[in-house]
């Protein structure tokens, strides 16, 4: 039976990537020696790097005065560490979930912290929109994909203050204004490699600006002036990141994922506004394209693990929701295939059939 891949992270990734990964990790470029045992300060690793870091320019269209750098420590070092370098005297955060929760707590170890909006008063199941930038803050953080939450921000926000953006689950998916932020970051591990790297994209201007002393790891500078390999970097995710990189510029680039992202989406929320049983979480304004949820309607709540033993059988895989938010929830990052949304439907229409 095919197996469809909807995990929310780690999560699905092109064939092609995981064989190209694999084999490397059996014999990296015919050199007789495993990826995972090379030295990352080997010639033949470096290219790795400067091709990954030139995909991300390319794909993402980065101005002049950016670097990318790729550290360990997951999106969640990146909490402590972005107040530890920007914040001097105020902060701005966006709450529009968990992890956005998360980074403005971090935040709040090191300076004030203002919260421009929240939408936990309705637990989180939409954007905020038209809350006013305080001039006076160091930066603005918010995070554009809520994977729990089946929300989204898909739009680059005009700011008087550097914008920060954790784009762990939607970066690659669409086009963005990279000259809109100030820095854009996020886990690798659910929209382009395997788990194991952070990724960042930094203005170079913005760096070392705050007074206090910052601890050589987690100092920004200290990584962008050694191209990432101050210590030694997460190799094999890395170029799992490469082939993922690749893959996405042989399909076309972010303006064909955007393409199959809306695609998958108008699908799956078609059927889940048509069907007698499902209904929807997210508001309609602020539905993500990458995070599906959905739950069953209130007259059908007991058929929950009906529906997910049902599911499970016919080949979906990680489709059970977020205990936050219940039900169910299907990821839809670029590596999944219209068919496996197609396949996901014919579940749901065939259960509505049947109850």
């Amino acid at each position: 039976m095919k197996k469809y891949n909807f995990n929310a992270g780690p999560s699905i990734l092109p064939r092609e990537v995981i064989e190209a990964t694999a084999q490397a990790c059996l014999d990296f470029n015919g050199s007789g020696l495993s990826l995972m045992e090379i030295s990352h300060r080997a010639k033949d690793f470096q290219p790795v790097v400067d091709e990954t870091v030139a995909l991300f320019k390319e794909l993402l269209n980065i101005p002049e005065g950016y670097s990318v750098i790729f550290l360990g420590g997951g999106a969640s070092l990146e909490f402590c560490m972005i107040p530890y370098n920007f914040l001097e005297k105020k902060a701005a955060y966006l709450n529009t979930g968990v992890w956005a929760t998360k980074a403005e707590k971090e935040a709040k170890l090191f300076g004030e912290v203002v919260e421009v909006a929240s939408s936990k008063d309705k637990n989180f199941t939409y954007i905020p929109k038209n809350f006013e930038i305080p001039a006076d803050a160091d930066y603005l953080h918010i995070t554009t994909n809520n994977t729990i939450y089946g929300t989204e921000l898909r739009e680059d926000i005009d700011s008087p203050i550097p914008v920060i953006a954790d784009m762990s689950s939607d970066i690659f998916s669409r086009p963005i204004d990279v000259s809109k932020y100030g820095m854009i970051y996020g886990g690798a591990q659910k929209n382009l490699s395997m788990a194991g790297v952070t990724f960042v994209i930094v203005k170079d201007e913005l760096l070392g600006k705050v007074s206090r002393q910052i601890p050589t790891m987690l100092n920004y500078q200290t990584h962008v002036s050694k191209g990432s390999m101050f210590n030694t970097p997460p190799v094999v995710p890395i170029y799992c990141a490469l082939q993922n990189l690749k893959w996405i510029k042989a399909q076309g680039g972010v303006e064909a994922m955007a393409k199959r992202a809306q695609e998958r989406a108008d699908l799956l929320y078609a059927e889940i506004d048509r069907n007698k049983l499902f209904v929807g979480t997210a508001e309609k304004d602020s539905r993500s394209l990458m995070n599906i949820t959905f739950v069953l309607k209130d007259e059908y709540k007991d058929l929950e693990a009906e529906f997910l033993a049902f599911a499970t059988s016919k080949g979906m895989v990680g489709v059970k929701g977020h205990r936050d938010v219940g039900g169910f929830r299907a990821s839809c990052y670029n590596a999944m295939s219209v068919e496996g949304v197609k396949a996901l439907i014919a579940c749901m229409q065939e259960f509505e059939a049947a109850h």
